[in-house]
Formats: structure tokens, sequence, C-alpha cells
């Protein structure tokens, strides 16, 4: 099998035995890394360093991600709850994050869905001027049966 050490070089070709002395005098593991290859190819590494690295990476890509938040609330949601609810918003815009504003409907409340549409659209303002932030709306409020929803994120061209 073909080893290489710890620092990228090439030790050369050498038997299993020979090469797993030689990881031994490291103080690391031995690991194939392309098996297929012909002969096969081994490095010599700190193979729980390896993984530890491995993992950060993969968290560390899923928390740059843009992620889709909602914050719910009712059509007569009072002024207290909306603000506390707006204000949690105003979290998820200033994280880089898109918003999902959604409207949920009862009983006779449907009836005025379109008082309602206009309303989120209102409040979707009202959040800007007074929360102090600049979004974009990626989509307009609509009523999609029981819901009226609206999809706001962080406006790019402002921040900069």
């Amino acid at each position: 099998m073909r080893v290489i050490d710890p620092d990228g070089e090439q030790l050369g070709i050498m038997t299993p035995d020979e090469a797993r002395e030689k990881a031994e005098e490291y103080g690391l593991d031995l690991v194939e890394v392309a098996p297929k290859a012909r002969p096969p190819v081994c490095r010599i590494m700190d193979y729980g360093k390896y993984q530890y690295e491995q993992s950060k990476k993969k968290s560390a890509s899923r928390s740059n991600r843009v992620q889709l938040k909602t914050v719910q609330f009712r059509p007569n949601t009072e002024e207290h709850d909306l603000n506390v609810k707006l204000s949690r918003a105003k979290r998820f815009i200033d994280g880089g994050n898109q918003v999902k504003f959604v409207m949920r409907m009862r009983g006779r409340e449907r009836a005025y869905s379109d008082r309602w549409v206009e309303r989120l659209g209102e409040l979707i303002d009202e959040f800007q001027e007074e929360y102090e932030v600049t979004v974009k709306v990626v989509s307009r409020p609509r009523a999609e049966g029981w819901r009226i929803t609206a999809i706001v994120e962080p406006d790019s061209a402002a921040a900069s």
C-alpha cells in the first residue's frame, strides 16, 4: 500500500505491517483513504481529530444557511402580544432569516379575509417603520384557506 505521512509527503509503497509500524512511530492512526486505487492509499493521521474537524465543518455550513422562521397570530391578537411576536420577527430578520407571517382565522373571521389580507400588508409596513428594519417582501399577503400568509426577508441592498 502507498503511505502518506501526516505532513502530506509520500513515504512510498509498504506492506501493511510496515505502514502500521510507521503510524505507531508517529503515534497516530493509519487510515485508508483510497481503497480502490492500485495500490491502496493510506494516510497517517489523528483520526479522532479528523472526525472532529469534519463535524465542525458540517455544523458551520448548516448554521450559515438561511432559515424560514414562522410567526403566527390571529386577526384580533391584542397589541402587546402582537408587539412581542413582531420583536421576535425582528430578531429573526436581524439573524438573516426569512420570516413567514401567518394570520390564522377561525369561524366568521374567514368571511372577512380580504380585510385581514389588507391588515397583514399594513402590519408589515408598520413592522418596518416601528422596528427600523428594511425587509424585502418575497410573498405578498394572500389568503390560503384558513390562514393568510406573507414572507419577508432582510433587504440585502439596504444593508450595504
